[in-house]
């Protein structure tokens, strides 16, 4: 392949869509960071970028570029940055996968976050922020929907937006969907979440298929679904929102409410892998960001039946 880096580039995305069935989000992501990376070659470069302009020292001056950027609020953070790496190495693989010579990218190390710790709520918080939604009106029931999905199956906020009515089986309490990487894996529901589902969907008096759709007064003038489906966007603002109105101490997001459904379930006796199949992680390593909580528990354990401690 005797391509410029940006046909390179277009050939990759292709590549994530096609073969490795990400999502249109993921593959967003990653053209833009390296698009990022195309615009910084090309300005040190002169317009003239090439596949050889990828060596450890451009990308340690495209990492100090990066930590120099400003981010929503201040400098980028590093676990931003961390995600042009990830995207690059990435890139890097697939390169020397078809044999076209490049920097090696083992050679490039992730930025670590300094903040490790682990955002979830407790019981009491949780039930305030559920308890937050006007359940007389409309946008009021879908939110209390939203929160109530989001807690009761740890769906990814893009899983969750692009659920459609008839996907949900509400005697079963169940349902299947294709996640991150293309990862299939059946969802399950509480009652409580049900309960409160079957109520907005009786409610419902539109013929759209997405699940969950925005109130903006013009729904009744487009036939297109995609128009009225709340996005990703939206989900987040509506949890901000009322995180403020609970007056949570802490900032939770969508993905706060899925750390806390699995903090509930290992709290509760649930084992590591199978929380690892709830959640539709593909490696448990990234399921033992969780190991405080059962580390815990089993301290509990010891305490209570170890003759050491009578």
């Amino acid at each position: 392949m005797n391509d410029d880096l940006n046909n390179l580039i277009r050939k990759f995305l292709e590549h994530l869509e096609i073969e490795k069935n990400c999502s249109r989000l993921t593959i967003r992501n990653y053209e833009h960071y390296l698009n990022v990376l195309v615009k910084f070659l090309s300005d040190e470069n002169q317009n003239t970028v090439k596949i050889e302009n990828i060596n450890v020292d451009t990308v340690r001056r495209f990492r100090l570029f990066l930590s120099r950027q400003k981010g929503t609020n201040g400098d980028m953070k590093i676990v931003t940055q961390g995600y042009y790496i990830i995207a690059l190495r990435s890139f890097l693989k697939w390169l020397i996968k078809n044999d076209i010579k490049t920097l090696q990218p083992e050679k490039l190390e992730v930025p670590k976050n300094k903040d490790h710790s682990l955002k979830f709520l407790d019981e009491d918080q949780m039930k305030r922020l559920l308890n937050q939604p006007l359940l007389s009106e409309k946008a009021g029931l879908r939110d209390r929907v939203i929160l109530e999905l989001l807690f009761s199956t740890g769906l990814r906020v893009s899983e969750l937006v692009f659920l459609n009515c008839d996907q949900i089986n509400l005697k079963t309490r169940e349902f299947g969907i294709i996640g991150k990487g293309g990862k299939s894996r059946i969802v399950f529901i509480s009652k409580q979440a049900a309960e409160y589902l079957d109520r907005y969907l009786k409610n419902r008096m539109d013929k759209y298929k997405p699940l969950f759709i925005h109130y903006s007064g013009k729904n009744e003038i487009t036939a297109d679904d995609d128009k009225v489906r709340l996005t990703a966007r939206s989900v987040q603002r509506l949890v901000k929102k009322y995180v403020t109105q609970a007056k949570l101490p802490v900032l939770a997001t969508p993905h706060t409410l899925r750390h806390s459904m699995a903090t509930d379930l290992l709290r509760s006796g649930a084992d590591l892998r199978s929380v690892q199949e709830i959640l539709g992680h593909k490696n448990i390593a990234t399921t033992q960001i969780y190991t405080h909580v059962t580390d815990a528990r089993l301290r509990e354990v010891h305490d209570k039946f170890h003759s050491g401690n009578k």
